[in-house]
């Protein structure tokens, strides 16, 4: 993480709350195959929440509270709208378009295909023809927690005495935490971070990395035939690239044992 993201999250320290140390983590050893069921998003209509904002894109609702949104009317400006039952999604006034503007912040632009912004006396209007500096947001995400920033560096709440949306703090307080909410699929890839030589069960593991380091002299794929049982304990005891690197290294073929650099 650079440096400027280590103070990034930082911004959103709620009032009254006190840090609290780091404790660590313990992974469980044992995993579980079964699917994850989202109660919270069947619960609001298969409006999932957002938890990174490479997540924020597309059609979005901004919830106050429990099945409460953020409402669009017509003259342009934005309230709170009424509750929701439990299973219900947000109405078609309540649901946003995030368009992303960079690494950082996005725009949203209503149902009536008009930008989001924050006028001079803070309050969030949807009037705007196109993005410009003032029609960009930063969701700011800390201890699971979002607040949305407006470009007059203010975090968005719901005015007390009218329900309008407005933007107004510079410190985010409990007011300015929000969930945003996206209905947009996922794309889940369970392999994404995992390298493409370690995709597959063991027997195809141990021929990826054959094929990545043995020096074909004769065109001829050179595997180990030996007992394969040795690698299940390798992976277990956190050793698998040690015991491949071994298995190819008895087949002298390995550019690696042999001091060959590519």
């Amino acid at each position: 993480m650079s440096e400027y993201d280590k103070v990034r999250t930082g911004k959103l320290v709620l009032k009254g709350e006190k840090q609290k140390g780091k404790k660590r983590k313990h992974k469980s050893k044992t995993t579980s195959d079964k699917p994850t069921i989202d109660k919270d998003c069947i619960q609001h209509g298969n409006w999932w929440k957002v938890s990174k904002i490479e997540e924020i894109n597309g059609a979005v609702a901004i919830e106050f509270g429990n099945h409460t949104y953020v409402r669009a009317l017509d003259n342009g400006l934005f309230t709170l709208g009424a509750p929701h039952n439990e299973g219900d999604g947000p109405a078609p006034e309540e649901i946003l378009t995030a368009v992303p503007v960079n690494e950082r912040k996005i725009a949203l632009k209503s149902g009536y295909n008009k930008y989001l912004r924050v006028e001079k006396n803070g309050v969030v209007t949807g009037r705007s023809d196109a993005i410009g500096p003032m029609e960009q947001w930063e969701p700011v995400f800390q201890d699971g927690k979002i607040a949305i920033q407006g470009y007059n560096d203010c975090f968005i709440s719901i005015r007390e005495d009218d329900d309008a949306v407005v933007a107004v703090t510079k410190k985010a307080g409990e007011e300015n935490v929000v969930q945003i909410r996206s209905q947009t699929v996922k794309e889940v890839n369970p392999l994404k971070d995992v390298p493409v030589e370690e995709q597959g069960n063991l027997t195809q593991i141990e021929l990826n990395y054959v094929k990545k380091f043995q020096k074909f002299q004769d065109k001829r794929i050179k595997i180990n035939t030996g007992d394969r049982k040795e690698l299940d304990v390798a992976k277990d005891q956190g050793k698998l690239h040690e015991t491949l690197l071994d298995r190819r290294s008895k087949m002298k073929a390995d550019r690696t044992v042999l001091g060959w650099q590519s």
